[in-house]
């Protein structure tokens, strides 16, 4: 399955590109997830709980962030093993650039399930995968909205 998408983001590119290198950053952002920890500059533990039609399950899995090129993009392999539930492997290219309101976001992302996932169809699959990505990106442009804020007095 592929998915692709833009989003443009209130924030210089700068700032994105810190955000999308924030562990903190990401765990809130990220729909369901219940932990994001470094274990390196380019590798990331995560836990996310993720309900797909009848099927949820808690994924525990890693991401790993290469062909890094600040502040323009860089390319994510991730995976995930939810027990029963299934396996989602993922590989996506980020990129970004100047924008008038502030910085476009541009990702190209190939997507493989497996297990109970698999059974459920690719159409839901995609449904889903597209409402977490618009989930991520509503609270990423909070976030950084919130941190561009003048501190009240």
């Amino acid at each position: 399955m592929e998915f692709t998408g833009s989003q443009t983001i209130a924030a210089s590119r700068e700032q994105v590109w810190q955000g999308l290198n924030d562990a903190t950053v990401l765990q809130e952002c990220i729909p369901g997830c219940e932990a994001f920890t470094a274990e390196s500059e380019d590798e990331y533990k995560a836990v996310v709980v993720a309900s797909v039609g009848p099927v949820k399950a808690r994924f525990k899995g890693t991401l790993e962030l290469s062909e890094r090129d600040a502040p323009n993009g860089y390319r994510i392999v991730g995976q995930g093993e939810g027990g029963i539930a299934g396996f989602g492997k993922m590989t996506a290219t980020v990129t970004l650039a100047d924008a008038e309101d502030g910085t476009l976001l541009t990702y190209v992302a190939e997507a493989q399930v497996g297990g109970k996932l698999a059974q459920i169809g690719s159409r839901l699959v995609t449904s889903v995968a597209n409402k977490l990505a618009a989930e991520f990106f509503k609270r990423f442009n909070a976030t950084l909205s919130a941190a561009n804020e003048p501190a009240a007095e």
